[in-house]
């Protein structure tokens, strides 16, 4: 089996919603995004999923996030914005690309990330 990861950054406001603390109120985070996936076929060049590929897609999710204000996009109305959630939107907006996808992990601080899979 083998598993490749790439790495992307972006920035955003937000604020939390149904939260009671310093994060209901508008914020911002400078992202790190940790794309994975997994398979057991590699190409005749022998790669999973070729970097260039990978990352200019995920590039293109991120675009939609960057130096926005995520609580204003339509995918986040009525909810909060929050790693968990990013997550799992980044992920969805992949897997219909990347059939070998496996998670997205979102860190919004050097010692805090969360991560969507599906099993």
């Amino acid at each position: 089996m083998f598993e490749v990861k790439t790495e992307n950054h972006f920035s955003a406001a937000h604020h939390l919603l149904n939260y009671n603390g310093e994060c209901e109120h508008q914020h911002g985070h400078n992202w790190k995004v940790e794309v994975f996936a997994r398979g057991e076929n590699l190409d005749t060049s022998g790669i999973l999923i070729d970097f260039k590929i990978l990352k200019k897609a995920v590039n293109e999710v991120l675009d939609l996030l960057d130096h926005k204000d995520l609580n204003d996009l339509e995918y986040f109305k009525g909810q909060s914005p929050s790693s968990e959630v990013i997550a799992r939107f980044i992920y969805k907006q992949l897997k219909v690309k990347f059939y070998t996808l496996t998670k997205v992990s979102v860190w919004e601080t050097d010692n805090a990330c969360a991560t969507y899979f599906e099993d």
